[in-house]
This record gives C-alpha cells, sequence and structure tokens, in this order.
C-alpha cells in the first residue's frame, strides 16, 4: 500500500493543479492521471521516430540523394528554438489547446482565437497523414496490393479505431502508447543500431553525394535541399501533444516543458540515426533515387536481416503508426474542447462534451470527422507527398503565430514569462530566432513544387500546402466576420475581471 506521505503528497499537487486551472477560468473536466513519463511517451508516440523516418526517408532521398540526411539536424535545430518558446509559454500557462490559450492572452481574443483556429485543422489534417501512412502497412501485413481507394478506406478505418481508443480516457490511451513506443524501440532503436554497426554497404562518405538527384529541382542542389527541408519538417513535429494533455498531468507547468525537450531530443537522435543507418546499409540507393524503390526503409532491412525478418518488421512499424495516430487524435481532441468549452468552435454545445471516462467525447467525434476529410486528396493518386507537403505546412504555421505573439508581446513589455522557466534577455534573443526560423519554413513548405507530387498529379496535389493553409484561414476569417467568437472572449473576460476585483471587498466585508 501507498505510503500515508506519499498519498498526501500526490493530493497535494492534485489540489494544486486544480486550484491553478480554477486561476486560469476552467474547472477540472478531464483526468489529470498522467506522470511525466505519460506525459512525455505522449509527445514520443506524435513526434515517432518510425513515422518521420517512413515519412521523409523515400521523398528526402529522391530529392537530395543520400545526402539528404543533413537535412534532419538543421531542422532538428529549428524546432528546438520553438520549443524553447512554448517551454516559458507551457510553464505559465498549462492548459489545453496551448495556442489558442497562450495567443488571447499574449495578442488578445481575436488573434488567439485564429492561432487556435488554424492549430486546431493542423493537427487534425496531420492525423489524417499519419492514417494514409500507416494504411500501406496494413496491406504488407495481409499480402495485398491496395488501390488508391482501399487506401483511403483503410486509413478512415485507422481513424476511426482511434477514436475509440480515446474514447475509453486517458489511462487507456496511454496504455496503448505506451505499447507503441516499446514497438518504436525494436523497429528503430535496435534495428537502427545493428544495421549501422553490422550491415553496412557503404562509407560515409556516401553522405557528401546526391547520385543526381537534384536534377528534379532543376539541376540545382540548393533548391534541393530546401526541398529537403520542407520534407524533413515533418520529421520533428508533434511535441506539442505534451501540450494538449496539459490538464491531464501532474505538476503540468514544470513536467510538461520538460516533457517537450525529452520527446523533441530523442526522436530527433533516434530519426537521424536510422536515416544514416537505412542509407548506408541499403544495398542500391541508386534504385531509390530513380523512384525504383519506393520503401528503401524495408528494403534495408530484409536485404541486412534475411527475408524471415519482413512481416515482423512491419507489424512492429504499424504498431509504431498505430500509436502515433492514437495520440494525435487525442490531442486534436483536446484542441477541439479547448475551444469548445469557450463556446468559440462551430457546435460547441456538442462539441464540448466530456464522457464518464472524462474523454473529451465531443471533439474526438468532431476531429475525426475532419480528418476523415482531408482522405480525399488521396483518391486520384499517390499523395504521400502532397500530404506530407500538406499536413507540415498547417503545423508550422501555428508554429510561427505562437512564436510571433510571444515575440510581439515581450517587446511591447505587456508579457514577462513568470511560470517556473524564465530565461531573460536570452529568452527574447531565442525568440527572434524561432520567429525567423518558423517564417522561413512556412513559406519553404508551402511553396508550390511538382517535386513532392507524382509526374501528371493534379495541380492541387502540387499546391496542396498552400492550397491547405489558405482554405483554413479563409473559413477562420469568415467564421470570425459572420459568429465574432472574439467578442464572446471580450465580455467572458471582463465578467472575470469584474468578479476579481470585487472579491477583494467582499472578504473584506466578511466579520473575522
Amino acid at each position: 500500500m501507498p505510503e500515508p506521505q506519499a498519498i498526501q503528497a500526490t493530493q497535494a499537487v492534485h489540489d494544486t493543479d486544480a486550484a491553478r486551472l480554477g486561476d486560469l477560468g476552467y474547472k477540472q473536466e478531464l483526468r489529470r492521471s498522467l506522470g511525466i513519463l505519460g506525459n512525455i511517451s505522449m509527445g514520443f508516440a506524435v513526434v515517432s521516430p518510425v513515422v518521420a523516418l517512413y515519412a521523409v526517408a523515400m521523398v528526402g532521398t529522391m530529392i537530395a540523394g543520400p545526402a539528404w540526411v543533413w537535412a534532419l539536424p538543421v531542422v532538428l535545430l529549428g524546432q528546438c528554438l520553438v520549443v524553447n518558446v512554448y517551454s516559458e509559454l507551457a510553464s505559465q500557462w498549462p492548459l489545453t489547446g496551448g495556442p489558442y490559450q497562450w495567443g488571447r492572452r499574449l495578442l488578445g481574443p481575436t488573434f488567439g482565437w485564429m492561432s487556435g483556429w488554424v492549430w486546431q485543422f493542423a493537427v487534425m489534417f496531420g492525423n489524417t497523414t499519419v492514417a494514409y501512412l500507416a494504411a500501406p502497412w496494413v496491406f504488407a501485413l495481409v499480402g495485398v496490393t491496395p488501390t488508391p481507394g482501399t487506401m483511403v478506406a483503410v486509413a478512415a478505418g485507422i481513424l476511426l479505431g482511434c477514436m475509440l481508443v480515446n474514447a475509453f480516457g486517458i489511462r487507456i490511451l496511454s496504455w496503448f502508447v505506451s505499447l507503441g513506443i516499446a514497438a518504436e524501440a525494436v523497429a528503430s532503436v535496435l534495428v537502427g543500431f545493428a544495421l549501422l554497426l553490422f550491415f553496412r554497404e557503404h562509407g560515409f562518405a556516401m553522405f557528401t553525394e546526391t547520385l543526381g538527384a537534384e536534377q528534379l529541382s532543376g539541376g540545382s542542389t540548393a533548391m534541393a535541399f530546401l526541398a529537403v527541408l520542407a520534407v524533413a519538417g515533418w520529421g520533428f513535429i508533434g511535441f506539442d501533444a505534451c501540450v494538449s494533455t496539459a490538464e491531464e498531468t501532474k505538476d503540468a507547468g514544470r513536467q510538461v516543458p520538460r516533457a517537450m525537450w525529452w520527446a523533441l531530443l530523442s526522436v530527433g537522435v533516434v530519426v537521424i540515426l536510422n536515416a544514416m543507418a537505412v542509407a548506408l546499409a541499403h544495398p542500391d540507393p541508386a534504385a531509390v533515387v530513380a523512384g525504383e524503390d519506393l520503401d528503401p526503409v524495408t528494403t534495408a532491412v530484409i536485404w541486412s536481416f534475411g527475408s524471415w525478418s519482413d512481416k515482423p518488421f512491419v507489424l512492429v512499424v504499424l504498431i509504431g503508426f498505430l500509436a502515433c495516430a492514437m495520440a494525435s487524435q487525442g490531442g486534436a481532441a483536446r484542441g477541439v474542447y479547448s475551444l469548445a468549452r469557450d463556446g468559440v468552435f462551430p457546435l460547441s454545445r456538442y462539441v464540448r462534451k466530456v464522457n464518464r471516462r472524462q474523454a473529451p467525447i465531443g471533439g474526438l467525434i468532431a476531429s475525426t470527422a475532419v480528418s476523415c476529410s482531408g482522405l480525399l486528396l488521396g483518391l486520384n493518386a499517390t499523395a504521400i507527398g502532397s500530404l506530407i507537403a500538406f499536413g507540415t505546412a498547417a503545423t508550422f504555421l501555428p508554429f510561427f503565430l505562437v512564436s510571433l505573439a510571444a515575440l510581439v508581446a515581450r517587446l511591447r513589455g505587456t508579457w514577462v514569462p513568470s511560470g517556473h522557466i524564465r530565461q531573460g534577455r536570452k529568452g527574447t534573443f531565442l525568440n527572434v530566432l524561432a520567429v525567423l526560423w518558423t517564417a522561413f519554413e512556412v513559406a519553404n513548405v508551402c511553396w508550390p513544387r511538382a517535386v513532392l507530387a507524382p509526374p501528371g498529379a493534379p495541380w492541387y496535389q502540387v499546391w496542396a500546402g498552400l492550397l491547405g493553409t489558405g482554405v483554413v484561414i479563409t473559413a477562420g476569417l469568415l467564421y470570425l466576420l459572420a459568429k465574432r467568437p472574439q467578442d464572446k472572449l471580450r465580455a467572458a473576460e471582463r465578467t472575470s475581471a469584474d468578479v476579481s476585483a470585487e472579491q477583494p471587498a467582499e472578504l473584506a466585508a466578511e466579520p473575522s
């Protein structure tokens, strides 16, 4: 049995978390049961080294050859700048729906609502990409060749299955995510080290070679590297899932920033390790550059370990993808819930509902419906490159908006970090770099590139990144004009301020 002192300490932390949430204007509706490891696992599963590598390895190699791996540390460094900003914000305001909650406190209700709207759809469209990339592994496991229609159908089935798991609450979700992380350990860490140490086919000098891949970018190595930076961006997003479960994490103000750092850096190291290992162990990198091998990771594994490893490897990779989809969908649902409980999301009355297991069931249904609609992009062609551009563009825009809001508020003097993490002038300098990095990456990812779409792909796939973000922003602006959620937020803030102003007088009037 737990010691009485341990029980009292846990209860004290829980009471402090509930009180902090109350100070920020909300009551505890979700179950606060995650520790630091549970929060890290949510972020790790969403960033996911398996998903990251499989999403970008083939496309990156086709665009820039083996030298594409140098894009990975560049993007990782850039994303560390973003996490640095997020850490200060999460420390002060440990709330579900971070970009929305932070934006309204930094630059006001209109900016905050728009940031939340864009971020919310970014996460939901990111779920679309994860489910679409997971579908081929289902077919590989059963030995069936998919069509575009069956790919979309299976991806939709994955989203619906993940919704059901999420509906059982954070504890069940955490258990499934832990299973996925165990699969990640096998598929990423052990296999990656084995390939690197025992099955190298090439020397490290290969990472200076493009093998002619730059011809797809008009013969320009610089343009090829820019395209790879756009693709590699997908590999290091998702750490904000730690923020999504902030209201279910104990001592969230301290633990969520730590969890984001652990999730990003651990995945970053594993992705870079495995990208190098796969490139060095692949029997014919030139075939990948030529588009003759569309699955270089599996090719490298089976070539090295033998044909017996095919199905087991496919299974563990599929488990990793499913864990990523579950955790990401859970984050999307909690983001919708954060907007809906303030009454500023379409159909908020229904979307804000929490079931008896303290899971945001309304948000789960809404986010799953939006993610499924995004799968329509994959019906007419193989849309991996376009879906990656679509999901990455929609995700980097909120990174930019949050970083920009934090910087503007700092320079105005309206925000001085007051959480456990306070970096002073260093924080301002790093915030400037975060704005520059995310602005560059938003433009880079949204830039329409035929190289990221299959030959003969329809125009909307080439323009997928720009179109996706454009549609989301336009829809948000129309909602702002028609429903004016910002007015509702301002009214709520005035009411809260009036109540706070009245409380001291009421307390003074009470008899001692």
